[in-house]
This record gives C-alpha cells, structure tokens and sequence, in this order.
C-alpha cells in the first residue's frame, strides 16, 4: 500500500476518541486490514475484521516480542524488554504463563470474592454519604475496586495506588514516548524493590509465592521476570477492569431499558456483563505485533522484517457478520465469542478475575443505588486520546436523588 493509503485516525482528535465505532464501522465497509496512523503518533496495520482479528490473535507469524520490531536491540536492559507474557512468544510464553497460573489459581480468584464484595460495599457505602448524592464513577469506584483487589492479590501496597496508577495511565492510555518511557523505568524501579522487600518479609501474596518458587526451583521465573510479571498484573488487573465497570456502566445507564430488564432480573447479569465487554469493552486494539515473515490477512499482504500490527477488539466486536446489529447495547444478545479478553494462547489469564469483580460491582450499584443516573451529557465526556484503550478519565453519576437521604 502506498503512503497516500495511510488512514489518519490522529487528525479526527477528541471525535474519535469519543467515539471511533462509525470511523470503523467505514473501514470494516472498506476491507479487513487498512495501514492507520494511530492518536498515539506511530503508524501501524490495523484489523478491523472479526473473523481476520480472530485468525491473527492464533496466527505464530506475529510475533509479541519487542526483540522482532525494527532495529531493536537483543537485550533485557530496555524496560520495554522486561519478559512477560504479553510481550514473548512461545517457548518463552509457554514457560512463563505456566510458572505463573500455578499461583493465580482459580481457587485463589473464586476466594477473593467475600474481599471484593466488602470493598465494593465500602465504596458504594462513601458515595451514598455523601450529601450532595454525586459521585465520579470512576475515581470513586471503577479505578480503587480493582486497584485494591490486584494490590491484595499481589501484595502492593494500596497506599501506594495513586502513585502506580500514574505510571500505567501514562503508559497505556497517554503515550508520549520519553514521559511513557520514564513512568514504566520508575514503575519497573518500585516493583524491584517490592521483590526484595518480598524476600525479607514474605506473605500470603502472589509476589511472595513466586518469590519461594524461585528458591525453590530454579527454572521458576527470574527477578527480571517477577518484574515483568508485576507490571502486567498492575496492567491489566487494574487499568482493563477500570475501564471495563466505567464504559459498562456508562452503556447500561444510556440504554434505560436495558437498565431496567436487568433490575427485574437478576439472571441477566452474566450476560450484561458479556454485552459490556463486547459493546464498550476496554482494549481498543491487542498489544503490538510484528511481522516474522510475510502475512496475508483479508487479501492484503503484509511484508515481513517486523511491520508493526495491531489487531482491535473494539472494532471486531462490532462487526455485523459476527454480531447482528452491532452497534446495539443488548444484554440478551448472549455476546459469546467476543475478543475483548483476546484470543488464542495470549488470552487473558485473569479474566474469571475481572468478570468475578464486574458481576459483584454492577449488581451491588444497581442493588443499593435505585436512583444511579448520569449526571452529565454524554457527548460532554473526556476519554483517553488512545485507540489501543478506551477508557475515560472520570464519569459523572447521582447515585442518589436530592429527596432520598437514605443509604
């Protein structure tokens, strides 16, 4: 494709932000695959198809390793090359996810529910105290439930949440390349020296389990890898699962009357949990991948030598060969098959997590707050300038009317 080919999605600014579902929706019309210059100032393949995004999730010829982009370096110095599994392929990948699913076992995900239960009860219990009845969704809830959640789980300590939340903000959802590039140093710097405080004073924690494991095993995984590790969890454990409560919230509360289905029927919930991920999911597009050889997706070909591919979720998950009325918000729809946990061996590990934390969440905001409302005009909301994650920085809710004083 030639130069003049490339879609600017940078110069539709705020717009597509805000909304990037009709920009997609045109060039899924166009073809699977279109070359995009991102918001986030760096070129790439973008899929925008569902059954091509699938197929690239599983295809080997794209590669997760930073190690195969264009002119970098063979080293474990750069902190974008701390290994984990987002970022390796197989038989690294293999290794590294077996080590960790020893620890983030399900039976340790199903024991943390009583823990987000009480969390989510303390939170929704500030916000109804308040005397105004206002709340940022957001601030006050989708970002602290499951950055105290991931913080438990890994033995963070929660006091310290403002500070992380900066760096992985900064990093995934306001890249600027130096400032990025500095907050994941520090971030890497903080969680080095959380390992070794693991050492001296271990703890009922997944960091300290795998802390043992590697004194235990030599083959288990190394400080660099811990390392890498901890920055995915704090990641995805809390930054996708954010994401996930604000934009699934803001859909169910645009869409009354499923609003209402859902408040009469309780076993609905499962399923609006599943439309939001699939509707207003909070991974615009999968990490980067780079091309070993050269791949055809859609009748385009891709040359290889490490051409940069970006496979969206979001625009997959509104394709109408796959999802019937896509644009639609339908808690009935029975959304299976969605990407926006991916797909193949890179599929998300700590999805039973999020979903465990999203079920508890909606149905104990809809339980305790009957009068959550928007408190603000949608078209009026600020998101993330990121197509790779869509997220928005606060949300504007009554949780309670000005007349109800009770809790």
């Amino acid at each position: 494709m030639s130069e003049e080919a490339i879609v600017d999605l940078a110069a539709l600014g705020p717009d597509f932000a805000r909304d990037p579902h009709p920009t997609y929706a045109d060039l899924r019309r166009r073809g699977p695959v279109h070359r995009v210059l991102l918001p986030e100032g760096f070129t790439a393949w973008l899929v925008v198809g569902y059954e091509e995004a699938r197929a690239s999730l599983s295809d080997p010829r794209l590669s997760n390793d930073w190690r195969n982009s264009p002119g970098a370096a063979d080293t474990d110095d750069d902190p974008w090359s701390s290994p984990h599994m987002l970022i390796s392929d197989p038989p690294r990948h293999t290794r590294l996810r077996k080590l960790v699913v020893k620890e983030f076992t399900p039976r340790r995900v199903q024991a943390l529910g009583p823990r987000v239960q009480e969390v989510t009860n303390e939170l929704i219990e500030a916000m109804l105290a308040r005397p105004d009845g206002r709340a940022d969704l957001v601030q006050d809830f989708a970002f602290p439930l499951p950055a105290a959640i991931i913080c438990e789980l890994l033995g963070v300590p929660f006091s310290d949440r403002d500070k992380f939340h900066r760096w992985t903000t900064q990093v995934t959802k306001q890249w600027n390349g130096a400032e990025a590039e500095a907050a994941l140093a520090e971030l890497d710097g903080y969680l080095t020296a959380l390992l070794e405080d693991k050492r001296a004073n271990p703890s009922d924690d997944l960091l300290s389990g795998l802390v043992r494991q590697r004194e235990e095993d030599e083959d288990s995984l190394s400080d660099t890898e811990m390392v890498g590790l901890a920055v995915l969890l704090l990641v995805a454990g809390h930054e996708t699962t954010t994401g996930l409560l604000s934009n699934g919230m803001l859909a169910l509360l645009r869409h009354p009357d499923q609003l209402s289905a859902l408040r009469a029927d309780f076993s609905l919930l499962d399923g609006t949990v599943e439309e939001m991920l699939r509707h207003s999911g909070p991974t615009g597009t999968s990490l980067h991948r780079f091309t070993t050889e050269p791949v055809q997706i859609g009748g385009t070909t891709i040359p290889g030598g490490g051409e940069l591919v970006l496979i969206g979720n979001t625009p997959a998950n509104r394709d109408p060969s796959r999802f019937p009325d896509p644009d639609h918000f339908d808690i009935r729809r029975g959304a299976a098959n969605h990407l926006a946990f991916g797909h193949g061996v890179h599929a998300c590990f700590g999805a039973p997590l999020a979903r465990l934390e999203a079920r508890t969440a909606v149905r104990s905001l809809l339980e305790r707050c009957p009068d959550l409302a928007l408190d603000a005009d949608p078209s009026s909301l600020t998101w993330y300038p990121s197509a790779m994650m869509r997220g928005l920085p606060h949300l504007p809710v009554r949780v309670r009317s000005a007349d109800h004083t009770g809790s």
